[in-house]
């Protein structure tokens, strides 16, 4: 009895020896390369490393993956041979793919209305699946999944495969593909009925991007919930076809828009940081929707210790709802920094449109009044300046784009013949450039400024003035310092600006990167004198948007300043 003790016990301590040995075993396959070693590395990585040893069964497993991984992509006549390191308990795994089973027959076959739709003939084409093509059954189950898909995104709702068939000759290294899809009809947008609107139903009817009798597209479909969350009007969207009528002869949907209103009041609040201004404070108010007509209000309120600002707007879309609307905004604002004080209101009219080209196009007139000492100036100016701006911006890659750009450009008018102080003629311009290369590399380019064509800067208010420096700027010099000067030696402002930036950033880990930049430029009145600010940054891309600190240094800072400055920004770079 004792020794049936004993060799249990020491076949009990052989096991768990045995166990010990292969929770340490590593494995090393050789012979791959590409999507090949991929697909393996992908079938391997089910199985648990703490279950990996040297044993004929664990090595019978991975001959299994492997040759499933190795199938999957067309080889299936792979060669696998196994040796084992004893001295440090690993599997080595050569493996040898053989011939490839290549494509010898491509009969794929669309009948019914989407035999001449370009988009199927366009996805057939782009299909990887060519004649003398290596197999992969990823492609295969792509082609076959992305007819499906198509046919449901383009109306074809009774379409269904009437043959296919992938067949394999593996002696012959040859496959045979059959993909016979029936379409049948496509259908067609039928009326469409809303309901939960607190907004006129023409409006809402003017946000539908289809006519009844159009043709089916899951894209208008997209488009539509976009442009009715983009009113801000509505706080659930949902939009759908009814297909209990599929298969019943009647080729149109009827289509079913079901709304919630938005809620009539939103606050926000915040608070942020910039070495222009230092800690800011924010408080808005917004009513989406005043009226059946969509009318809605919004007002803001800013404050920091240089400046403090309110801003109240009233937003009348058209019937191009969210294309062209009328805009009417008063502003005042309190300003004390360097040498200006200033406390300013402006109303304004404004009449949007929203361009086929990408182009925002604004008409606007403000009456500008301006209280303000600006250096040894006190005095207070009304202006009355009609104009018009054109913005455009495009960008690819969330908070810190991969690809960008933005323009603007604005002219604007006074004259002392309609209420104006004097007669100016402003044109203010910006454009900005991020590009990048692979993931790691980010660079952006910018190049703006401004220029006042009038008699004397002293006509103007300071907040038609133009002073250079700061964080998004001139980097290296503090916030609005650089203009020219009185004979107190006090700033003026300036009638002419001129700023231009290139920045590069690199990302050294996740969401973090490192920036250098060159800043150049001046504000002046009759000749410039060019200053350069340079130096290294930070960069974080935030869950609320890029946060940048730049360590910058003034080239060409008057004596007596300070030549090295603190940058510290939040917010988006277009």
């Amino acid at each position: 009895m004792n020794q049936r003790v004993i060799r249990i016990f020491i076949a009990f301590v052989l096991l768990v020896f045995s166990q010990l040995s292969q929770a340490e075993a590593t494995l090393n396959v050789n012979g791959l390369s590409g999507k090949v070693e991929d697909n393996v590395e992908a079938y391997l990585s089910a199985i648990p490393e703490e279950e990996y040893s040297t044993s004929l069964r664990f090595q019978s497993r991975i001959e299994s993956s492997i040759t499933q991984a190795v199938r999957a992509l067309g080889y299936y006549h792979p060669s696998i041979h196994f040796t084992v390191d004893e001295d440090d308990q690993t599997l080595n795994v050569d493996v040898e793919l053989g011939e490839p089973v290549v494509i010898d027959t491509m009969d794929i076959e669309i009948s019914g209305e989407a035999k001449d739709d370009p988009q199927f003939l366009g996805l057939i084409e782009s299909s990887k699946l060519k004649p003398g093509a290596v197999l992969s059954h990823g492609d295969y189950d792509a082609l076959k999944s992305g007819l499906r898909n198509l046919a449901l995104k383009r109306g074809y709702f009774e379409g269904d495969f009437s043959v296919s068939r992938l067949e394999i000759a593996p002696e012959l290294n040859k496959a045979f593909i059959h993909l016979h899809y029936a379409s049948g009809i496509r259908y067609h947008f039928g009326h469409t009925q809303i309901s939960g609107s607190q907004i006129e139903q023409d409006r809402v009817y003017s946000l539908i991007p289809f006519k009844q009798g159009d043709p089916y597209s899951a894209g208008k479909i997209g488009q539509l919930n976009q442009n009715l969350s983009s009113t801000s009007w509505f706080s659930t969207v949902y939009v759908e076809p009814d297909l209990s009528g599929v298969g019943e002869g009647n080729r149109e949907l009827p289509m079913t828009i079901q709304l919630s209103p938005q809620s009539r009041n939103q606050v926000d609040t915040g608070i942020g940081y910039s070495t222009d201004v230092g800690v800011r404070g924010s408080l808005s108010w917004r009513k989406p929707w005043l009226n059946a007509q969509g009318h809605s209000f919004d007002s803001s309120f800013s404050l920091s210790k240089p400046e403090q600002q309110v801003v109240l707007g009233y937003k009348i879309p058209l019937q191009d709802v969210l294309r062209e609307y009328y805009r009417i905004q008063y502003g005042m604002k309190y300003l004390d920094n360097n040498d200006t004080t200033s406390l300013e209101s402006s109303l304004g009219l404004e009449r949007h449109w929203q361009l086929d080209s990408g182009w925002h196009r604004t008409l606007f007139i403000r009456l500008l009044n301006e209280d303000f000492t600006q250096g040894a100036q006190e005095d207070t100016f009304t202006m009355l300046l009609p104009g018009i701006s054109f913005s455009k911006t495009r960008t690819r890659g969330g908070a810190m784009p991969t690809w960008g750009d933005k323009q603007s450009v604005t002219l604007e008018y006074g004259d002392p013949a309609v209420i104006s102080e004097a007669r100016v003629l402003r044109v203010l311009g910006r454009t900005t450039w991020i590009r990048s290369y692979n993931r790691n590399h980010r660079g952006i380019f910018y190049i703006g400024g401004g220029a006042n064509f009038t008699e004397s800067v002293f006509d103007l208010p300071p907040s038609l003035r133009f002073f250079a420096g700061g964080d998004n700027n001139l980097r290296g010099y503090k916030y609005e310092s650089i203009s020219p000067k009185d004979s107190k030696d006090k700033l003026t402002g300036a009638k002419y600006m001129a700023t231009t930036s290139l920045e590069y950033q690199y990302r050294v880990y996740g969401n973090w990167w490192l920036a250098t930049f060159v800043d150049y430029g001046d504000a002046w009145n009759e000749t410039p004198q060019w200053k350069t600010g340079t130096g290294v940054g930070i960069r974080w891309a935030s869950p609320v948007g890029p946060v940048r600190l730049d360590f910058a240094f003034g080239l060409d800072a008057e004596e007596g300043t300070d030549k090295f400055q603190l940058h510290f920004g939040l917010g988006p770079e277009l």
